[in-house]
């Protein structure tokens, strides 16, 4: 991935009637990047990515391409190209035909077409089937045509619109392998969309979390998982322990009536704080060596780990271990300070909404 500034989105506002569902949103997306937008439904995610595509107009701002403003250009004339869920493949087209298209709109040899098609069949693993119809592939195999239709044009952005949300788990999985292969091998940027948070955090060189028309965070996958700015980019990336607590001063957190010590410094003394303590990092031992001590209440099997609930300060703690700790033990909790992730309290929900971070 380079550093070149490839998109930059400046200010855009976009209204659907009172319902404001981008405010003031800037973003810039370089090249060779593999960045995802991600947030639960209603966030704006899929109105910038149709912003940028040119399916949609701001109401306020630029979209800025390489140095030139396309805000207004129509989609056909940008160097994207979309992939949408439904794949939108035409069903009375083989699947040559369906690869062609683009290509024949833009009046392209036969010769440069066939090499296309064998190019684009190639990439995406799926030769011979150029005289396959539609609707005898799998879901699986249909995205990857509706993504090799959009490579044969080579464009500079391919723009993904949660792309593998109609496969089941482990198509989707190995459709995330796919999409890592093919942006390393097409060295082109990606803009992916999606709620999913394994997704984004398996794919991306950057995720960018929204929710209610903000930027909530941006980062590398490691910066977004370990080091959350806020309780909801917190919550909906992976599970979380929020906890009301307080700073009682520079390395010391008191979490339900306990003191912690952290590395956070700054805050001030005695200050309101919101604590986040991701549950593989809360170390269960004997009672009397914890911190603060709690009972074991619910134990669930999940495979890789065991998931517990612990009433602790009258908070029930989720906890995921490899190691079994039956229900109704009496354990302590320990956590080591450097994951203890200490954060400002909005003061109002549009404060937390609204908070942006650079």
């Amino acid at each position: 991935m380079t550093n070149n500034k490839l998109i930059d989105l400046v200010n855009i506002s976009k209204s659907y009637g009172n319902n404001v569902v981008l405010d003031e949103l800037n973003l810039y997306i370089r090249e060779n990047e593999f960045l995802t937008l991600l947030g639960p439904s209603g966030c704006g995610k899929t109105t910038t990515l149709r912003i940028i595509g040119g399916f949609e107009n701001p109401d306020k701002g630029q979209v800025i391409f390489e140095g030139n403003d396309i805000t207004k250009l129509p989609p056909n004339v940008r160097q994207l190209n979309t992939v949408f869920q439904k794949y939108a493949l035409f069903n009375h087209m083989t699947i040559a035909e369906n690869i062609a298209f683009g290509l024949k709109i833009k009046r392209k040899s036969k010769a440069y077409i066939q090499d296309k098609i064998n190019y684009a069949l190639k990439l995406v693993n799926l030769d011979g089937f150029e005289n396959r119809m539609p609707d005898s592939l799998s879901g699986g195999q249909q995205q990857r045509i509706a993504i090799a239709r959009a490579i044969v044009n080579e464009p500079k952005v391919l723009l993904l619109d949660e792309p593998l949300g109609a496969l089941d788990l482990k198509l989707r999985q190995d459709m995330q392998y796919e999409l890592i292969r093919l942006k390393n091998e097409l060295g082109i940027t990606f803009i992916y969309v999606t709620h999913d948070q394994e997704e984004a955090l398996t794919m991306s060189d950057t995720i960018v979390v929204m929710n209610q028309g903000y930027i909530q965070q941006i980062g590398t996958p490691e910066h977004i998982y370990n080091e959350p700015e806020n309780a909801f980019v917190a919550d909906f990336i992976g599970d979380s322990n929020i906890i009301a607590s307080t700073m009682v001063e520079d390395k010391l957190v008191n979490i339900l009536g306990a003191n912690f010590p952290c590395v956070d410094v700054g805050f001030g003394r005695n200050i309101p704080v919101d604590v986040v303590i991701r549950p593989e990092d809360i170390n269960l031992v004997k009672p009397e060596d914890g911190i603060i001590r709690g009972r074991v209440v619910s134990l669930l099997f999940k495979g890789v780990h065991y998931e517990m609930g612990v009433m602790a300060g009258d908070l029930e703690w989720l906890v995921h271990s490899t190691g079994l700790v039956p229900v109704g033990t009496e354990v302590g909790i320990l956590v080591d300070p450097f994951n203890i992730q200490i954060m400002h309290k909005p003061e109002s929900e549009d404060e937390q909404a609204a908070e942006i971070v650079e």
